[in-house]
């Protein structure tokens, strides 16, 4: 390849790009790194990272370098139903992995993958604009930094610019979403000192269609959000709104003494919950991963386990023969199958836990029974990940139609 000639761009360098980066510059490709930011900012995305997502970080080089810089293990699970606390759960213990969640404060992991990507020999160019990405043979990213615009090659451009992606656009995939039903309001917390540690707190109201998560960081401190349905309330934005927040989290069932002393340290901020993704993420010498690809839902917690899943598959599928055209078409086709089961068994718990209605009632009286008696009715690739089976039979089990 020409020496102008990079192996790899990635457009952007948080979790997927970084870790792609480091990933493949340690076995010799030449690599760099777009990133617009020249300091990561708080901001209210996904921290948590389920045991499975922990798996593919540890074949991925990356967990122990996490865990020990700015990583926080949560090996319990506490879900309540409304005020009632539910039998506690161990996910080293009950998942395949045996392995904690994992969690860290986004803007400090961000800092960590990155200079891990440059340590590992990848160039990093920060504070730069990308203004356009051309597909093809060699494909092109036009960059601006500085008022100076320069177009770079590679053979392979890998889009991991996040829910908006614009790699997206300029590459031409087509964007699918689902109906948008939920909103998801988060802010984080720097003094949480009542907040039980080492698990994270699930408070389910279905009759409402409401959902209080509590994931402490350690310290004191703490990522909480509300999901709740669109009809229902606005949009929670802005700190004059946070004890609005603490107030409905308190409603749902979350133990009041939670948020004693809780001193917000982040913005509060609301999204839309739906998915958002694209069939077949790789074409014309352009791939996509991570939210780029498919954004989870954020309720069920899967962006990041997906997010290095993307990462793990593409980085074997490009160490695994020469051309890499054949390796982003097995990437795309292994994307979809394993996005595809997060995609699905996301809805299914979300059609049990969070519909509302006489039909929603009806049905969670018929299948919640079955799955207090029997725990194998119950979907589990929040936590275990999509190797677990996902088929008819699964589902009826799952909503005791059988």
């Amino acid at each position: 390849m020409a020496k102008d000639i990079y192996d790899i761009i990635t457009v952007g360098g948080g979790l997927g790009g970084s870790s792609l980066a480091r990933a493949m510059a340690e076995q010799g490709a030449r690599v760099v790194v777009l990133e617009r930011e020249t300091q990561f900012k708080d901001r209210v995305r996904g921290e948590w990272m389920a045991p499975w997502g922990v798996a593919e970080a540890q074949q991925l080089g990356i967990y122990d370098l996490l865990r020990t810089s700015c990583g926080y293990e949560l090996p319990g699970w506490d879900n309540y139903l409304g005020a009632d606390l539910l039998e506690p759960r161990n996910l080293v213990a009950t998942t395949p992995q045996g392995l904690p969640a994992l969690v860290f404060y986004h803007p400090a992991m961000q800092e960590v993958v990155l200079q891990a990507a440059r340590d590992a020999g990848a160039e990093v160019r920060r504070g730069v604009t990308v203004r356009n990405v051309t597909p093809g043979p060699i494909p092109t990213v036009t960059v601006e930094h500085d008022g100076q615009v320069e177009e770079l090659k590679a053979r392979l451009v890998v889009g991991v610019d996040g829910r908006t992606s614009m790699v997206r656009k300029w590459g031409g995939f087509v964007t699918r979403q689902d109906p948008a039903h939920l909103l998801i309001a988060g802010v984080f917390f720097d003094e949480m000192p009542t907040l039980p540690p080492g698990k994270s707190h699930c408070v389910l109201k279905p009759s409402c269609g409401q959902i209080a998560l509590l994931i402490p960081q350690g310290h004191g401190r703490a990522r909480a959000y509300l999901v709740y349905p669109k009809t229902t309330k606005a949009r929670l934005q802005g700190a004059e709104e946070i004890p609005q927040f603490i107030e409905d989290s308190i409603q749902i069932g979350a133990p009041a003494e939670f948020f004693a002393g809780a001193h917000a340290a982040g913005v509060l901020a609301t999204f839309d919950g739906a998915d958002t993704w694209v069939e077949y993420p790789y074409k014309d010498g352009v791939v996509l991963i991570g939210d780029a690809a498919a954004s989870s839902d954020p309720t069920w917690g899967q962006g990041l386990s997906l997010t290095v899943r993307d990462v793990r598959v593409l980085r074997d599928q490009l160490l695994s023969q020469d051309d890499w055209n054949v390796a982003g078409h097995a990437y795309a086709k292994e994307h979809d199958r394993h996005y595809g089961v997060i995609h699905t068994s996301n809805n299914w718990a979300t059609t049990m836990f969070l519909e509302t209605g006489p039909e929603a009632e009806a049905r969670r009286a018929r299948a919640l029974p079955l799955i207090a008696q029997d725990a194998t009715r119950k979907i589990d690739h929040q936590f275990s990940g999509p190797e677990l089976p996902l088929n008819e039979t699964v589902r009826r089990r799952f909503f005791g139609e059988e």
